[in-house]
């Protein structure tokens, strides 16, 4: 892979930003084991943080190995991070996406987070390293795909992340995330017809997306046919080297 460009992406992290803060969301609030969790990410919602913080600490306290609630953690100081220009809690925060990750190794909130952490703190080479090294773990797997096809536009790269998307459709044709990227990139390069059919086969697959739902609506609106017709088929501590397995 050529060496991805180190230009400020400032500008072009907020796709990845938002999609973690509501990956906050609906990890908590539908995966959660525990009520803790759940108050968790309610106290995140209602802009009350380190309530947040305290209410992951005992969901772990109850269940150490809740990745769910690790993310949710590694999330929240990832936000205040930023905000206070903390960076002893980004390091929290990467430790923690770590933690996840030795949880469950294929926690996708968890890789898409860490990778944003990446960015944020201008290691775009480790991001590629972290989302490539866990496609090559999972080659049956479209989600690595669909998130390394997400840190390559995000870097402007849309061949290559078009490229990753139709692996992943090939892999998995029922991946409703990946039909609605595939969508989006159709659109951005003015290919409506094809990213008509790409959103409504995500949305036959998955009927709650609001974005893809919009974005339908729009291209129909504007006189867009479809290609072809398509049918549904405890506390925790500052640590000085977060990345023990050496992911990236």
């Amino acid at each position: 892979m050529s060496e991805p460009s180190k230009r400020s992406t400032s500008s072009k992290t907020w796709l990845y930003r938002a999609a973690m803060l509501v990956a906050l969301a609906c990890t908590g609030c539908q995966m959660a084991s525990t009520s803790s969790n759940v108050a968790g990410v309610r106290a995140v919602q209602n802009g009350q943080p380190m309530v947040a913080v305290n209410q992951f600490q005992q969901a772990l306290a109850n269940d150490p190995t809740n990745a769910d609630a690790l993310y949710n953690m590694a999330a929240t100081y990832h936000e205040m991070a930023k905000t206070n220009n903390d960076q002893a809690m980004l390091q929290q925060a990467e430790y923690l996406y770590n933690q996840c990750l030795d949880q469950d190794p294929n926690h996708t909130d968890c890789y898409r987070g860490l990778a944003v952490l990446l960015i944020d703190t201008k290691q775009p080479d480790r991001a590629y390293k972290l989302m490539e090294g866990w496609a090559q773990r999972n080659p049956t797997s479209a989600d690595p795909k669909v998130e390394l096809a997400r840190l390559y536009q995000e870097f402007g790269d849309d061949q290559t992340a078009l490229a990753q998307l139709n692996q992943a459709v090939a892999i998995d044709a029922n991946n409703a995330r990946a039909w609605a990227a595939l969508g989006s990139l159709r659109e951005k390069s003015g290919d409506y017809s094809q990213a008509l059919a790409n959103y409504q086969r995500s949305l036959a697959l998955n009927n709650f997306q609001d974005g893809v739902n919009t974005r339908v609506a729009t291209l129909v609106r504007q006189g867009v046919q479809a290609d072809t017709p398509l049918s549904p088929t405890g506390d925790t501590r500052i640590v000085q080297n977060p990345n023990t397995t050496q992911r990236y």
